[in-house]
């Protein structure tokens, strides 16, 4: 059994993508003649948005400088696209559309397959908001919104013309009926004091005459 051992540089790297939230490095060491797992991880940052999600596998061998596309996972399909590793990869990840484990075995490793292994994942988010709605539907909104809000400034302008008008009117009312009661009870005590004159008028005058 011969170990084969991968220089820390050469990790199994999960390339960043926009819905992802986490990224996982696999394991450096394997044994020739034996599998591998080549891990890699990336889940969404919103779990209730629907999504669809591919998987690309590439391999860049020690003293080299190109990758090589090794492996593409479209559910439920895992093409295998190099002849090196033909019939010694696995599909490990996720069995949906929208995949978040991207992992995959080797079978069968040997001394070639020594290098740098990068996943990518390649998410489609399917989102309900209308963004593709025709202009003409957003500028009639667009019309109606204005039309609507100088409508409403109108009938606040009225309606607080009418309560301008009937206070001051019950302002006036008031104004009115108080004034009248004074002139009522201004009435009643020129009216009392014209009886008391009178009165006494006529009590004093047969004293004089006696």
């Amino acid at each position: 059994v011969v170990d084969i051992k991968i220089n820390p540089t050469y990790l199994v790297l999960s390339s960043p993508c926009h819905g992802g939230c986490a990224e996982v490095d696999s394991m450096t060491e394997a044994v020739a003649g034996q599998g591998f797992l080549l891990g890699c991880i990336s889940c969404k940052k919103r779990e209730e948005v629907p999504a669809r999600t591919t998987v690309d596998w590439h391999f860049k061998p020690l003293q080299e400088d190109k990758f090589r596309h090794i492996f593409h996972y479209n559910h439920p399909t895992a093409d295998i696209l190099h002849e090196d590793f033909a019939e010694r990869l696995r599909w490990q990840g996720t069995l949906n559309t929208d995949v978040q484990v991207g992992a995959v075995y080797i079978h069968n490793v040997t001394f070639n397959d020594s290098g740098t292994y990068r996943c990518t994942f390649h998410r489609t988010l399917f989102l309900s908001n209308c963004v593709s709605c025709p202009p003409a539907n957003r500028e009639l909104v667009s019309v109606v919104s204005e039309i609507l809000m100088y409508v409403l400034i109108v009938v606040l302008q009225l309606w607080l013309i009418v309560v301008l008008v009937y206070c001051y009117r019950k302002i006036w009312d008031e104004h009115e009926a108080r004034e009248e009661k004074k002139a009522q009870k201004a009435q009643e005590a020129s009216a009392s004091s014209t009886r008391a004159n009178r009165t006494g008028s006529a009590v004093a005058a047969p004293e004089s005459g006696w």
